[in-house]
């Protein structure tokens, strides 16, 4: 690798081309504090920190094995770096010695650890990586020129297929494109979706959209579109014909991240409906129970301390975007049930509606008051959603199990990776079933 250096008549070659053999100077000491700094070194992605103040530089691997979250925005505790999707740490080694939702006494497994460099050292004012062994023991000395590093690597690319916004597959569900109220007779919308501009219209009580697809649907509160044949039907909810129950449809939210990251982020058990706590404690073990087009998975628990009333959490999921939590309280009766389905608008574009379903203690009312308290939370979970998957700067969700690390936690999310890997599987198979059918002879 070669590095130009301001006032030299010829570069100087620390490393050679196409290797990652040498010493790649990354960063100014004085940039380097207890905040990862992301870094690029022979193509390579890492991040350089002081686990304590004032303490040697750490360059570690820059995402975080478990959902490949750019370690940037990890935070130093206790001389570790703290992923702030789930809380994993990682002492100076790159070893992970801490995974919450495994409990205190649960053991990383051996992915779990983060790639480091073969050695890091400081001089001259900078700080140097060498990704691999090289001969040369200490880097070059600056002689007063000032280097360029080399820049940062974009996100990852996983080896397996990758679900984005414009999946082909995608045109096999069903997709919320607006509510249902925002269309009078008469009228029409104009909505995004899979990256086309669709007209949708009410003409006499009855909806359609142009360009024509298979199905326009009204159901819970919103308009759906069905470009080709869907897979799957419609999730059903209860709540939504329950008199006893409030309905609170929050402003629909838009994100840049793909719909399949945030299914991900809503069925994660750590975050999901509830405040952000990133060192959320051990995650009972819990089952997932497969269904036409989906699951269903019931979590039994106490809320706040270990003596508190029992709830019973319920997750569903229908493909492609459709996600339902819904919270009951045996003792009381009451029960929060939220509907999220989401919009895969572009390719850097997801439109987030949401729905609150509330019945309170015996069957009452909810007050205003509470039904305010809890669209708020919600919205602050949403923003907290979108944030972290933008974040995470990827393309789609990755479908093929070993690109991530996953714990027995994520039972939710590897269920939803499975399901939307049948979903593409069998459009592709529908696909070339259709494709071969058009060159047999009529």
């Amino acid at each position: 690798m070669a590095i130009s250096w301001p006032g030299s008549t010829a570069p100087r070659v620390l490393g050679r081309p196409g290797s990652s053999t040498g010493w790649y100077p990354v960063a100014r000491s004085t940039e380097v504090r207890t905040t990862p700094v992301p870094v690029g070194a022979a193509g390579r992605a890492y991040v350089v920190v002081r686990l304590q103040p004032g303490a040697e530089v750490t360059a570690l691997s820059a995402r975080c094995p478990h959902r490949l979250v750019p370690l940037a925005s990890a935070t130093v505790i206790d001389g570790r770096l703290r992923c702030p999707s789930h809380g994993w740490q990682f002492n100076v080694e790159g070893r992970c010695v801490g995974i919450p939702s495994l409990g205190a006494d649960g053991t990383p497994p051996p992915r779990a650890d983060l790639a480091v460099p073969w050695a890091v050292e400081e001089r001259d004012g900078w700080v140097w990586l060498a990704p691999e062994r090289t001969p040369l023991s200490r880097p070059p000395r600056l002689g007063g020129s000032t280097p360029v590093p080399e820049p940062v690597p974009g996100p990852p690319r996983p080896d397996g297929p990758v679900l984005g916004n414009l999946d082909p597959a995608l045109e096999h569900g069903w997709h919320p494109v607006a509510p249902a109220g925002e269309l009078v007779d008469g009228g029409y919308v104009q909505v995004r979706l899979l990256g086309r501009t669709w007209t949708v219209h009410r003409r006499d009580g009855v909806v359609d959209a142009d360009p024509p697809a298979w199905g326009v649907a009204e159901r819970h509160g919103l308009v759906w579109i069905a470009p080709a044949e869907p897979r799957d039907e419609l999730l059903d909810v209860p709540e939504t014909d329950d008199a006893h129950t409030t309905a609170a449809w929050l402003t629909p939210a838009r994100g840049t991240a793909p719909a399949g990251l945030l299914a991900d982020a809503f069925l994660d058990v750590v975050h999901a409906g509830r405040p952000p706590a990133a060192d959320r404690q051990e995650v009972p073990p819990y089952e997932v129970t497969p269904e036409p087009g989906g699951f269903r998975s019931v979590h039994e628990e106490r809320s706040g301390d270990p003596g508190g009333s029992p709830r019973r959490i319920t997750y569903r999921f229908r493909a492609p975007f459709q996600l339902l939590l819904r919270v009951e309280e045996p003792d009381t009766g009451a029960v929060r049930t939220v509907l999220r389905v989401l919009q895969p608008e572009d390719a850097d574009s997801t439109r987030v509606h949401t729905c609150l379903l509330l019945r309170g203690s015996g069957g009452a009312a909810v007050a205003p008051a509470d039904v305010a308290a809890e669209t708020a939370l919600q919205e602050a979970l949403i923003a907290e959603d979108l944030a972290r998957t933008a974040a995470m700067d990827s393309a789609g969700l990755p479908l093929q199990l070993r690109d991530e690390l996953h714990v027995p936690a994520d039972r939710l999310g590897v269920a939803l990776r499975r399901v939307l890997a049948d979903l593409a599987a069998d459009a592709a198979v529908a696909e070339r079933t259709a494709a071969l059918q058009r060159r047999l002879p009529a």
